[in-house]
């Protein structure tokens, strides 16, 4: 294999990657060869692929190859290999949401967002572990096995789509995809020191989509850097006629806005988010990082968001209410899982979904079971959705004052695995900085800002007002144009600490 495949795969840089493939310096078959064997090597103790479609991938990577000799036209991401979260349908290959009750089955068609990135030229290498139906937020309840942070792998990932960031991080993909509902891009793209995007409710076809709490989940991209996120958003965000949720709105050039730089823009900090629980170390990066968008000519000004405190409730009863209503359609009789030698139907319906639903789904089914009995839908679910209402109200109030809003993405860094588990409260609680954005529907992103003194990652979160995906790019590109944060890298995993 060649060095300069090598160089581009330790790099990991979407562009790059793309620009070398089109321009004939490296084939794309190449350049999938190398991903998958950095996978053979690693992955084994990562955890962070449940699927490795490697046939598929070097199919794929040499009708690539052929379309370049052909004098085809090949889209912007042109043999540039990503992961996908085991949440997205993709046709003729097993889609099991990290389920034991969805195990065996295979999509007879694809996302709109898994579609978009293979007409783009990108190259599928298999389906990322997550937490079981994307409920968790350190990807150890998957029924496949907890994946494993790259920068220390006795540590959690964050989740749920803890695969997707971990495999981005420990470069077994250029790219991958993730879903959002309550931070399931944004908190494991902190804890694993990479950057991830939840964009505007709607802005990402959610079709093909196995669903958690439909009025929140967000599809959404991970990069090494603020750039390549901002190439797999390009390629994934527009309108979806099959998406009633769906948005009519141009698509910004979301590339280009990562050069757009912030003279002119006010950011707001929100004291709220800077509470008690909040660990000093995290305090002080994500401080340093607002300093220096502030050198970079950006306003730093104070912003209120007085709901702040109810967000997690709030989410965690609209969220458990939509997960019950969504996750009673896996009953053993339609697809998936179906339990054996019942005498009835009630018997059926309880052996298949004790059987193939693992302990979080089964928390949540309850509480959202229990949240929308009649007697207790207004006084549980109606009274969430009106403080939803009043937190959306808190970020418009506060963007009429700034055009950006910066936090931390997460209280904490990455902790050990099953130092929490036990503990759901805990876990989430560590939801406490991303589930209001997505309350309000907004776009948000988290990208590296430090490093703790244990050699962990840290992320700060950029919230923008609604379809603002353009501002957040430029923030981001900003902040990332003066740091070297982005550039370091697992030494474990690269040999070396810096990645440039």
């Amino acid at each position: 294999m060649s060095s300069r495949v090598e160089s581009l795969v330790a790099s990991g840089h979407v562009a790059e990657i793309a620009t070398a493939v089109r321009g004939g310096q490296v084939r794309a078959r190449e350049v999938v060869e190398c991903y998958l064997d950095r996978i053979a090597k690693h992955d084994g103790t990562l955890g962070c692929y449940l699927r490795v479609d490697a046939d598929g991938a070097r199919r794929r990577g040499d009708g690539v190859d052929a379309a370049l000799a052909s004098g085809a036209t090949v889209g912007p991401l042109a043999g540039v290999p990503i992961g996908i979260k085991d949440i997205f349908c993709t046709e003729g290959i097993e889609t099991t949401c990290a389920s034991k009750i969805l195990k065996g089955f295979i999509p007879p068609y694809e996302s709109t967002v898994t579609a978009r990135l293979s007409a783009a030229g990108a190259i599928g290498l298999g389906k990322l572990n997550m937490d079981e139906f994307a409920m968790g937020s350190s990807n150890e309840n998957s029924a496949f096995g907890p994946v494993r942070n790259p920068w220390d792998p006795a540590r959690v990932p964050g989740g749920s789509s803890g695969g997707s960031a971990a495999a981005v991080a420990a470069g077994l993909c250029a790219a991958s995809l993730g879903t959002d509902t309550g931070g399931s891009i944004r908190q494991p793209a902190a804890l694993c020191g990479v950057t991830g995007v939840k964009a505007t409710y709607g802005r990402v076809s959610r079709w093909g989509v196995i669903a958690f709490a439909s009025s929140l989940d967000h599809p959404g991209p991970f990069g090494r850097t603020i750039r390549d996120a901002a190439w797999m958003l390009s390629a994934i965000a527009g309108y979806d006629p099959n998406d009633s949720t769906s948005i009519a709105a141009p698509v910004g050039n979301y590339v280009q806005a990562c050069a757009g730089g912030v003279s002119g823009l006010r950011v707001g900090v929100p004291e709220e988010y800077f509470s008690v629980g909040l660990e000093p170390e995290i305090e002080s990066a994500v401080r340093a990082a607002v300093e220096t968008i502030r050198q970079a000519g950006a306003t730093v000004v104070p912003v209120s968001l007085p709901h702040t405190r109810y967000a997690v409730a709030a989410y965690y009863l609209i969220s458990t209410a939509e997960a019950a209503s969504n996750l009673a359609r896996y009953d053993g009789i339609r697809y998936g899982h179906r339990a054996t030698n019942v005498g009835s139907l009630e018997e059926l319906y309880a052996r298949t979904r004790g059987e193939g639903f693992g302990s979080e789904p089964k928390r949540r089914i309850m509480l959202g079971t229990y949240v929308l009995r009649s007697g207790y839908y207004d006084a549980y679910y109606g009274k969430a959705q009106r403080v939803r209402r009043l937190i959306t109200n808190d970020f418009q109030a506060a963007f009429a004052d700034c055009d950006v809003i910066a936090t931390p993405t997460s209280p904490i860094s990455a902790f050990k695995i099953g130092e929490k588990i036990s503990d759901p409260l805990a876990l989430y609680l560590a939801d406490v900085y991303t589930v209001g954005p997505s309350l309000a529907g907004l776009p948000a992103l988290s990208q590296p800002c430090g490093f703790s003194s244990a050699g962990l990652p840290i992320g700060w979160q950029l919230i923008a007002p609604p379809l603002g995906e353009e501002t957040l790019f430029r923030v981001g590109g900003a902040y990332e144009a003066a740091t070297s944060w982005h550039q370091r890298r697992p030494r474990a995993l690269f040999g070396t600490e810096v990645v440039a």
